[in-house]
């Protein structure tokens, strides 16, 4: 059966233009020759939808909107992932479902069977489950469709707990499909790859069939998705991979097996398909740049380049996503900052072919120093006085942005967010924190991985000691351990939820670890008020972690 895999990338909420682009995307394959096409999970409404299933004309809205659809699509069908009312009086009001549709109607639809309702998932806040899956017959063959979290039942998987046995792969086993189709909105993190490809293999196995794997892609909030669309032989072996962070569109056939299959392998695989991490990393952060900024109207983006390593990155991020046209740089040197941050952050503008500015923030500190002069009268300076500096850099930012129409890019780390050592007010203003779910560490790795081939980021940016430079002579080594041990200590704290004990067991010195869990605890208030984040780990400083501000539970 030739499956045309129409990996597309909608907007919440913007039903005229998603179902535009289904149109578009279902008669480019159906010209490349396929028999049946298939899209992502709710592509209709777009993924995900949160909150506005609550309102009273939305989910009609969707179903009318797929109503229309269905009445344009020809003899060859399509399957059409949706919100459907719940008509039944019992349960929440919409199920997640597939529309089968087919000469102008939708036939059938298949409805979602485990939803999910953990880390950035909150399904079972909206949905009623199926409680089995949906096998279509169609031009002699039987098509089971899935969708998403419907195959999430691996041994491998630990969340497969949470359905108490129910294994809609299982139940497809026993209805002997020719084919299954799994209709997905499957975010990406640093890692996934490899579990998605053993799980989708190994579902092909099971069933004896073909499957078919469709995904979205896009940048959506804090969430990132990857496409990288699959078919699977009815042995495991991938027949097909599609782009991963770009739209990508191909008929895949699964009939091709043994010698066909070695010989035209390579014709249906994406050379992003498979690639290094640090790539995946850079494309992913290039899509959730380039998304969030054009699907909320922005055209341009601003931030603060002080000359180290964490700006540039973030520069160089926004220069390719946008258009280096579109990207303006500021410098906002103080009296404490040095030469050799003013020159790199100038450095790292030239390389790049963005705009430049450089604005001083010594009369803005001292205006405000002498303002409050008064009350501090007989006090010592500290980190009050610091953090005017930092807070005179985001008055001044935000000015901008709000005269041109810029979005504002927060330029802090995981590393810096996860124990507070950043401004609240400060270098934590802006629309979109670029950079706030990828550890120091990997910072570095990717901006030497940015200059394999060439200088981009200043070298000096990358070699030199960092500092927020708020007083003389200032390092981050003053305040934090190394950050290849933060970091290490971090990913055990906030990522696998290790206790203070668990961490110490592994080596760490005791006084660093209590020192780094007590700060990750108490800021908590200042990452509520952060700008989103874009999430490439399995867990992000974002909607899927849920720590209370206020609690005194000591691990």
């Amino acid at each position: 059966m030739r499956i045309g895999l129409a990996q597309i990338n909608t907007i919440v909420g913007d039903l005229t233009g998603n179902c535009r682009l289904i149109e578009e995307a279902y008669r480019t394959l159906v010209a490349q020759g396929a028999e049946l096409v298939v899209f992502p999970e709710l592509v209709v409404s777009g993924y995900p939808p949160r909150d506005l299933l609550f309102k009273k004309r939305f989910v009609g809205d969707v179903e009318q909107a797929t109503q229309t659809l269905a009445a344009k699509i020809g003899t060859v069908p399509a399957v059409i992932g949706y919100t459907e009312s719940n008509t039944s009086g019992q349960g929440r009001p919409a199920f997640n479902s597939a529309a089968f549709c087919h000469q102008g109607k939708i036939l059938t639809s298949a409805r979602k069977c485990l939803l999910p309702t953990y880390d950035v998932f909150d399904e079972d806040r909206y949905f009623e489950p199926a409680a089995a899956p949906t096998v279509v017959e169609f031009g002699g063959k039987r098509i089971g469709i899935t969708i998403c979290e419907d195959i999430w039942t691996h041994a491998m998987i630990s969340t497969r707990r949470l359905y108490n046995g129910v294994e809609p792969v299982r139940q497809l086993a026993a209805q002997h499909c020719d084919v299954m189709v799994n209709l997905s909105a499957s975010p990406w993190n640093h890692g996934k790859g490899d579990v998605r490809h053993t799980l989708i293999s190994d579902t092909a196995r099971q069933l004896g069939c073909p499957v078919a794997y469709v995904n979205a892609i896009g940048g959506n909030d804090e969430l990132l998705f990857d496409g990288r669309s699959l078919v699977a032989d009815a042995r495991g072996r991938v027949l097909g991979g599609l782009a991963a962070f770009r739209t990508d569109m191909r008929v895949v056939d699964t009939a091709l097996s043994g010698s066909q299959l070695s010989a035209l392998s390579s014709q249906f695989l994406h050379p992003t398909f498979e690639q290094d991490d640090l790539a995946d990393i850079y494309d992913a952060l290039l899509l959730g740049v380039r998304d969030y900024a054009n699907k909320t109207g922005f055209k341009k983006a601003l931030l603060g380049l002080s000359g180290g390593i964490d700006s540039a990155l973030t520069a160089v991020i926004a220069a390719e996503a946008l258009g280096p046209k579109n990207v303006i740089g500021v410098s906002l040197p103080s009296i404490i900052s040095s030469q050799h941050s003013r020159d790199d952050a100038a450095a790292v503008a030239k390389s790049l072919g963005i705009e430049f500015h450089t604005l001083s923030i010594a009369d803005v500190v001292a205006a405000g120093e002498k303002t409050l002069a008064p009350l501090f009268a007989g006090r010592p300076r500290d980190i009050a006085e610091e953090n005017i500096q930092a807070r005179a850099r985001g008055l001044l930012l935000m000015a901008i942005s709000n005269k041109f129409g810029a979005l504002l890019l927060t330029t802090g780390n995981k590393s810096e967010l996860a124990v507070g050592y950043c401004t609240l007010y400060g270098d934590m203003c802006g629309g979109l924190a670029v950079i706030s779910d990828v550890f120091k560490m990997q910072v570095y790795a990717l901006s030497r991985w940015i200059n394999r081939d060439k200088e981009i980021i200043p070298v000096n940016s990358i070699d030199k000691p960092p500092s927020a430079e708020l007083r003389p002579n200032q390092t981050d080594q003053d305040s934090l351990p190394p950050y290849d041990v933060l970091d290490a200590i971090l990913k055990g704290y906030v990522e696998e939820g290790l206790s203070r004990a668990d961490l110490v067991a592994q080596g760490f010195a005791p006084a660093v670890v209590n020192d780094i869990v007590r700060k990750v605890d108490l800021n908590e208030y200042k990452r509520k008020q952060a700008a989103p984040g874009l999430k490439i780990t399995p867990l992000a400083f974002g909607v899927g972690r849920r720590i209370p501000i206020v609690q005194k539970y000591v691990s």
